[in-house]
């Protein structure tokens, strides 16, 4: 579970870089970044809810 929220974690910081670098700069290639790494948190979103599900049941 620590491990998928440090991932978690991870890639929310990756998106907020490429999100302000779109938005404050610009820079049109941060947006695609941004994108694709909303994409990945999505999936780890939807695992964590899983995980924590799991460990509720317990």
């Amino acid at each position: 579970m620590k491990d998928l929220i440090a991932k978690i974690n991870a890639e929310i910081e990756t998106f907020r870089i490429e999100s302000e670098s779109l938005s404050e700069k610009g820079i049109k290639a941060a947006g695609a970044r941004a994108r694709k790494s909303s994409l990945e948190l999505e999936k780890l979103l939807k695992e964590f809810r899983k995980v924590s599900i799991e460990e509720s049941k317990k």
